[in-house]
């Protein structure tokens, strides 16, 4: 039967502040079931208990599309409840077997959810060979080696110990805090191979992923330098982020300062959240968009080519208007179908009690950030305040609008119906590959419509903690033909479409190589 999305994000607030309470929660947006509708798969962080406390509650949900935003509580039937204090999800066909399958990642530990098929999962960590670390917190997929088989990289936050919590805030005031990240050591992120037999090999420091210490928070997923090979972005928390080219043979090289994203332009380290690596300026080539905290901005990083990113956040009229808020999940889409990707930001402080020492409120509104096609954008504030955490994106409904699904601490999920671009046209593109990387994941897209190109790059990793649809999306304005669609598919195969009509749901299943 219908049901009313009721989940709480129970993040579990303590006197004692624990830092992990501020962090939940993740959202993926996925189709277990292959009947075309996205459904929602909730990760909550705790029972009412305290974390010093061993927690065995069972607590996460899935919600199955029953159509005009309609859902059912089918977690129980699936195998999902999961146990711990969940912290994000990835979803991908990691096993090609046609099926969408889902990394939960928890406090010491991440739960790998095999997709039977048949409407429920199993849990095949052990044999797997996924590892626990020790705060395993967002996760994404992506073939790094264009073998046809998705890998995966869990990134790490850091080494916290419920019984040596340090004290933050002010004694004397009577008021506890969360603390500064300064307090706590950073750990490496984990990137495992797809072994092609349903386990991975963790090649962590063979690839160099492991040489480097952060304090990570997202991972998103683009070739950035237009070489064939998918590159890694992952956000750090008060140290500078990391970006990782692919360079073949399976090495990474981190080259985040020499690109020009690792830091602000100001020379000033953020607290960076989430991000998306998505083309906003339709010039062909991937840009950065992360959330940070209040006085920090959301910065916007275009890729000018060659390596190198310039730093537009001020210039793109995005600076003045993030500063004053604290963002976190995220997600770059055209809302409006008007042929240009926009901005939404899930807003909310990091502090619950921060009306006590700040002009500020510990909770906010949410944000979009509709682009103008002349390189700024236009912000807007909505909704009710409060600590908005994790974002994922879907057309839950069918009418080729994009909407948003986003996480609460202490509150049930806001489910956003997209009423922008009325009139508009769109297109969205589901890829088959043949017989390996089912999903698609890297996969370029351009498209022409009346002279004018759009580029995606296929991924399931958006925002922070969280995993939105597969499925490509392009807005086409007053279009209702696009004249073009160009595939460069990961095996390096190449297709192209023409005279395609607007406004469907249009399957590419990708050709057979040439022999």
């Amino acid at each position: 039967m219908p049901s009313t999305i009721d989940v709480l994000l129970r993040n579990s607030p303590t006197p004692e502040k624990h830092q992990p309470e501020t962090m939940p929660g993740g959202v993926a947006i996925f189709d277990y079931d292959n009947d075309g509708k996205p459904d929602l798969f909730f990760v909550n962080g705790a029972a009412q208990q305290s974390l010093k406390k061993a927690n065995k509650q069972w607590h996460n949900r899935l919600y199955r599309n029953l159509g005009n935003w309609q859902f059912e509580d089918v977690t129980a039937r699936a195998g999902l409840p999961g146990e711990g204090y969940g912290m994000g999800a990835a979803a991908a066909d990691f096993d090609n077997d046609g099926f969408t399958d889902l990394l939960v990642t928890s406090l010491g530990f991440s739960r790998l959810y095999r997709n039977r098929g048949d409407g429920s999962f199993q849990d095949v960590t052990q044999t797997s060979g996924i590892p626990a670390t020790p705060w395993p917190i967002s996760a994404g997929w992506f073939d790094y080696d264009n073998d046809g088989y998705l890998d995966l990289i869990i990134v790490n936050y850091c080494r916290w110990n419920p019984l040596t919590e340090p004290f933050c805030g002010d004694l004397k005031a009577g008021y506890r805090t969360y603390c500064h990240p300064k307090y706590y050591e950073g750990l490496p992120n984990t990137l495992l191979h797809n072994n092609h037999d349903g386990t991975f090999t963790d090649v962590s420091v063979s690839s160099g992923i492991a040489s480097k210490i952060g304090k990570g928070m997202a991972v998103a997923f683009a070739d950035y330098n237009l070489d064939g090979r998918t590159d890694i972005f992952v956000t750090n928390d008060t140290t500078p982020n990391f970006l990782f080219r692919n360079d073949a043979n399976g090495r990474f090289t981190e080259v985040a300062l020499t690109a020009g994203v690792a830091i602000a332009d100001d020379g000033k380290i953020l607290s960076s959240m989430g991000a998306d690596f998505k083309d906003l300026d339709n010039d062909g080539r991937p840009d950065l968009f992360l959330t940070a905290l209040a006085n920090e901005t959301f910065p916007f990083y275009r890729n000018l080519g060659n390596g190198l990113f310039e730093d537009r956040t001020y210039r793109s009229r995005i600076g003045a208007a993030s500063l004053p808020h604290s963002g976190w999940g995220l997600g770059v889409f055209d809302f409006d179908n008007d042929g240009w990707k926009d901005i939404f930001t899930a807003n909310g402080d990091v502090q619950d009690n921060t009306e006590l020492f700040s002009s500020r409120a510990s909770k906010q509104q949410n944000q979009l950030f509709l682009n103008n096609p002349n390189g700024t954008f236009a912000s807007t504030l909505f909704g009710q305040p409060a600590q908005h955490r994790g974002a994922a994106f879907a057309d839950l409904d069918g009418d080729g609008r994009i909407d948003a699904v986003v996480t609460r601490l202490g509150a049930t999920p806001l489910l956003l119906r997209n009423t922008l671009g009325q009139g508009n046209h769109w297109l969205a593109i589901n890829l088959k590959g043949r017989k390996n990387n089912r999903d698609g994941l890297g996969a370029r897209i351009r498209i022409v419509t009346a002279g004018k190109a759009q580029y995606w790059q296929v991924s399931t990793a958006v925002g922070y903690l969280s995993s939105s649809e597969k499925t490509a999306r392009f807005g086409l304005a007053q279009s209702t033909t696009v004249d073009l669609i160009e595939i460069t598919w990961p095996s390096g195969l190449k297709q192209s479409l023409k005279d395609i009509a607007a406004d469907q749901i249009l399957t590419v299943e990708e050709p057979p190589a040439a022999p």
